[in-house]
């Protein structure tokens, strides 16, 4: 599975790139919002860091100006992924980008209906948001587990599973055994993978037996 990083903040982006754990970013108007920033500054900043997709989200609500926005936004650079919502215009818009050879990111999916549209409209990734399923007392995985299953079963849908609205560490391991090709965590989440207090409490037992030598490595 894959990872990208859910942020705008190009100092974590850059860090966390140069660790060689980051296969693409996701942005949105919200995370965006937060940098303080002009949005064509910031995502051409991070696609200059990321080698990999990043999505950039359209804020049009209807299919003509989610069209021309996300013309637009993929002319900042080659590696923009050109975010629409699940919605009847989203799913048109992606047809129409998606057939101009534009890399599309349908976002805010709730639901396997969802993500078959998305998929027969051409996206290249659905993005179903797990945590926000969760926070209604629902299964977001088993959402994932559904859009595995169909895309499982039609071989001509390539469109890619891509879990988001992550929270845990967790959500991340799930998503990985529902079969997500890739899941966009906040840098947080992403640390916080490397976390075990058994990890740390054996290391510092055998670094005390090894101060207790005397001896250096180096």
């Amino acid at each position: 599975m894959k990872f990208f990083i859910d942020t705008a903040d190009t100092a974590e982006i850059s860090e966390l790139a140069a660790a060689g754990f980051i296969d693409g970013v996701t942005t949105n108007p919200s995370l965006i919002a937060k940098t303080g920033r002009p949005f064509k500054d910031v995502i051409k900043e991070i696609c200059q860091i990321i080698d990999g997709p990043v999505s950039a989200e359209v804020t049009a609500k209807d299919v003509e100006g989610m069209i021309a926005e996300g013309e637009l936004l993929a002319s900042i650079a080659a590696n923009v992924a050109v975010k629409v919502p699940s919605t009847w215009d989203g799913f048109r818009a992606c047809r129409a980008l998606s057939t101009r050879g534009l890399t599309v990111n349908v976002t805010l999916c709730f639901s396997a209906n969802q993500a078959l549209l998305a998929a027969k409209a051409g996206a290249t990734f659905i993005s179903p948001f797990v945590g926000r399923l969760d926070d209604l007392g629902l299964n977001g995985m088993e959402v994932v587990r559904e859009i595995r299953t169909i895309y499982d079963n039609d071989k001509s849908l390539k469109t890619e599973i891509l879990a988001s609205s992550i929270r845990t560490a967790l959500h991340v391991k799930e998503a990985a055994m529902a079969g997500a090709d890739i899941a966009t965590v906040p840098p947080a989440v992403l640390r916080n993978l490397a976390k075990h207090p058994l990890t740390e409490k054996g290391l510092a037992s055998f670094l005390a037996d090894w101060d207790r030598t005397g001896q250096a490595i180096l």
